[in-house]
């Protein structure tokens, strides 16, 4: 049943089809009779199958974003020497939960995220550099929870929402990365 109200959730089926195939499950005496319920549910491409996206600040510093990109369900930033920025504000994620893993190490990793979007930090490690969330809790529905995990290192980590110089661009370009 959970399977179900998962695809009518994600629109792999429609409300009608949802309350016939629950119906169905209710009444089933067998596994197999449930499997058939879900055996031909259309599959979403899923982002959880994918290898994770793995950013190495080295010595010039790396960043994702904040053009178009496709997010996996596993991020992981090593700030090295050069810094990690990891942008979310450009994407469009279908996934419930994005596990990302930070580790400050010399020169920090800042995360951006959209407004609307909410960060699970209490698996971090804030190290010698700290955490610094500055985001809301006010999560919409339908927006990703960024499950952020990993160690501040020396030059910590920052989860925050845009900036104003970030915002302007934004809003100057609506549809450009």
């Amino acid at each position: 049943m959970e399977q179900l109200r998962d695809a009518a959730a994600e629109g792999r089926i429609d409300l009608d089809e949802l309350d016939s195939r629950l119906e169905q499950a209710l009444q089933s005496k067998t596994y197999a009779e449930l499997a058939v319920l879900t055996a031909d549910l259309p599959k979403l491409d899923s982002s959880e199958s994918r290898p994770p996206l793995v950013l190495k600040g080295g010595m010039y510093g790396a960043s994702r974003g904040p053009g178009r990109w496709e997010v996996p369900g596993h991020v992981i930033a090593h700030g090295g020497l050069g810094g990690v920025k990891v942008d979310f504000t450009r994407v469009e994620c279908r996934l419930t939960e994005v596990a990302l893993e930070a580790y400050g190490e010399t020169s920090g990793v800042t995360i951006v995220i959209p407004d609307g979007w909410a960060a699970d930090t209490s698996g971090m490690d804030p190290g010698v550099g700290g955490l610094t969330d500055k985001t809301t809790p006010d999560r919409l529905p339908g927006t990703p929870l960024i499950r952020l995990t990993g160690s501040g290192g020396m030059a910590g980590v920052v989860i925050r929402h845009p900036n104003r110089r970030e915002r302007r661009k934004l809003d100057s370009n609506p549809t450009q990365g």
